[in-house]
């Protein structure tokens, strides 16, 4: 019989990625006793956080912009939103890039003319094909984070896996799991922050809350969100704001088995202008809703792997070439599959779809977009955002796709100062949620996204500061 290591801390955090390294160094300079808990081992372990591209954005606009019309921007994609979880993001975002440039030395350049680029982490790793993390931006920060975590006192547990919070009535009062040797392992605190992820990274949540076959999604992400903290914190009494989109893009179908092509090259810019094809040649979604939102319906067909993006000459040489983001030439370099030929008959043939059912598609859209009547489509077709090009200079491309996830917008339920909330909508004492652990802003019909590393900057130091507000009891040894 093993005896259970058991440390106490004011404040324990689950999860070593933006979110809780951020809210545990917040919590470490106001005097708190931190300890994170990150289940990998790695001295570099790879979470989502550290594999970012490292875009702060809002909503994909600049967060100079005023607070007032950044809550209009997102209330207006996401109507369900929580109106102050929205205001809280709206209202911090600037300040939590403040707090990191003057906390962490974080570094921020302009990294493209669009303002969504306004804040980037240097050094950049926007468009890098395949997974070149190291020494990038989002790597750098949480080093930094973690280097200014022990400095003031706190600590960063590698190889701990928290399974079960510990609870003193209705109140959080811990959490214990396993340490990586499989020993048991304790933290009795008085305040906990799950910060370990969403849960794509469990196929189970996944086939529950989002697709009938999860293992038809590419992965965008590292698979270390598994949804741990979800179950803990409803196994404690939390409500959950359940929504079944996540973040992702529109993918290449070859990253099923080639790692090498994700995250990038996406094809979001070839697909919104031009149109996502299942095997019978048909339409089944607004391309004009951009590469977020059509992952979402790709991966809601019976099968997720089974569109194909259909373009010409003028959008491959076009949009799908714009951005270093895009498919041209990235994914012909990577070895991506690409289906071209002179005529649709024949691409059709060669992309295993039906013949008859992509040409009279295409000519239904192509008369659609010359005489601007896109709206009448089936489905319709949107023009708003992004403008559609007709599909009829040669030669023809057909790019097998697959929807890419990134993170899950589903979570536990949590007020703007990051607190879980019950089922019943009360604060559970003790007990925190930040990051993209929590649900309530993000996603809706739409799968509304709203920039993943601000928002977990945003919610860790609202955790944080919440947290420093409280006078907390001695819980040292006697």
């Amino acid at each position: 019989m093993f005896e259970k290591k058991s440390l106490v801390a004011d404040v324990a955090v689950i999860g070593g990625g933006l979110a809780g390294m951020v809210s545990a160094l917040c919590c470490a300079m106001h005097g708190r006793r931190v300890v994170v808990l990150e289940k990998l081992t790695d001295q570099r372990y790879v979470c989502n956080s550290r594999i970012a591209s490292g875009v702060f954005h809002v909503a994909m606009t600049t967060p100079q912009t005023s607070p007032q019309a950044l809550q209009a921007r997102m209330a207006s994609r996401n109507p369900g939103g929580r109106p102050e979880l929205v205001k809280a993001l709206s209202d911090d975002a600037l300040q939590a890039i403040h707090w990191l440039r003057d906390n962490t030395d974080a570094r921020f350049i302009r990294a493209g003319a669009e303002a969504l680029y306004d804040y980037v982490l240097a050094p950049p790793s926007v468009a890098r094909t395949g997974r070149q993390w190291q020494g990038r931006g989002a790597d750098v920060l949480l080093r930094n984070l973690e280097a200014r975590l022990v400095s003031g006192g706190g600590q960063l547990m590698r190889g701990i896996r928290a399974e079960r919070l510990l609870m003193e009535g209705s109140a959080c009062a811990g959490v214990e799991g396993l340490m990586s040797d499989a020993l048991p392992f304790e933290v009795r605190s008085s305040c906990v922050v799950i910060a370990d992820g969403g849960f794509q990274g469990s196929d189970e949540l996944l086939a529950r809350y989002v697709c009938a076959h999860p293992s038809r999604l590419v992965h965008r992400n590292t698979r270390t969100g598994a949804g741990d903290g979800l179950r803990m914190a409803l196994a404690a009494g939390a409500g959950m704001t359940m929504d079944p989109g996540f973040y992702g893009h529109v993918q290449s179908r070859s990253g099923l088995t080639d790692d090498s092509l994700w995250p990038y090259p996406w094809l979001d810019e070839l697909v919104r202008c031009s149109i996502l094809v299942t095997a019978d040649g048909h339409r089944f979604a607004d391309e004009g809703r951009g590469g977020i939102y059509l992952a979402n319906q790709i991966a809601r067909l019976p099968d997720p792997a089974s569109s194909i993006v259909i373009a010409d000459a003028a959008a491959w040489e076009g949009p799908a070439a714009d951005r270093p983001t895009g498919p041209n030439p990235k994914l012909l370099l990577a070895g991506g599959t690409i289906f071209k030929a002179n005529n649709l008959g024949e691409l059709a043939i060669m992309a295993s779809i039906n013949p008859q059912g992509l040409l009279s598609e295409v000519a239904r859209y192509n008369e659609a977009v010359a005489s601007e009547t896109c709206g009448m489509l089936d489905p319709a077709r949107t023009v708003s955002d992004f403008k559609p090009w007709p599909i009829s200079r040669s030669p023809f491309y057909a790019i097998p796709a697959a929807a890419g996830i990134t993170y899950t917008l589903g979570g536990i339920s949590v007020d703007a100062a990051s607190r879980v909330l019950k089922t019943s909508g009360d604060v559970l004492p003790g007990l925190y949620a930040a990051g993209s652990a929590a649900g309530g802003l993000e996603g809706g019909e739409g799968a509304a996204y709203f920039g993943g590393l601000v928002k977990a900057a945003v919610t860790g130091l609202r955790a944080a500061k919440d947290i420093c507000s409280r006078k907390f009891p001695d819980r040292s040894p006697h």
